[in-house]
């Protein structure tokens, strides 16, 4: 447990700090999304010609804007962030991120479970729409700021209606995505090597 701050804030610290500078850029950058379709009516911009753009997207749901215009995702998402940072958290106390891998893991879900969490919470009150309604209404309209835009080649066949363009992401979701493929690689090490991490560790 004594390594547990030194770790977050050398990691999960500029990992968050680094998402939401991104994402406050892309808000002052780029106009407010249309209501309708979560998109902002600038056009993208070019990074890498053909390949990578920056973009503006509101995602109140998951991957692909599931549940946006919902009056439930923006809560129920919500609660689901704060769920898994106390998971997280119990999960850490145990030791369940004994090995370097898991414990990467641990510390990228972190700052991109955060990063999301943030942007839940406090992006729906800059809406000019909502600004004159309530607290818990405006609350209702968080969404999470997306702006990394790539397509990928091939990727048309696996979803012929996104034309080849993978689900716009930011910072944090790279994070949480690196953690998920680190948790996956962690389960495959050998048991004993894990139980000698977790001996060093204690």
């Amino acid at each position: 447990m004594s390594r547990l701050p030194k770790v977050f804030l050398t990691i999960s610290l500029p990992l968050f700090v680094l998402d939401q500078l991104t994402k406050w850029w892309v808000v002052f950058k780029f106009h407010e999304p249309i209501r309708e379709d979560f998109v902002t009516p600038d056009q993208p911009v070019p990074v890498i010609e053909g390949f990578l753009w920056w973009w503006r997207v509101h995602n109140q749901g998951v991957a692909f804007g599931l549940g946006n215009g919902t009056t439930w995702a923006p809560l129920v998402f919500t609660l689901v962030l704060i769920l898994a940072l106390i998971i997280i958290s119990v999960f850490w106390r145990k030791g369940a991120f004994a090995n370097p891998p898991a414990r990467l893991a641990a510390v990228l879900l972190v700052a991109g479970v955060c990063g999301n969490l943030t942007d839940r919470l406090f992006q729906g009150f800059w809406l000019e729409q909502h600004e004159e309604k309530s607290f818990v209404t405006r609350l209702s309209k968080g969404y999470v700021v997306d702006f990394i835009r790539v397509k990928l080649p091939g990727y048309e066949k696996i979803s012929p209606r996104s034309g080849g363009f993978f689900p716009t992401f930011n910072v944090a979701d790279s994070c949480i995505s690196v953690a998920a493929m680190l948790l996956f690689v962690s389960a495959f090490r050998p048991e004993d090597e894990q139980e000698k991490v977790a001996g060093k560790a204690s």
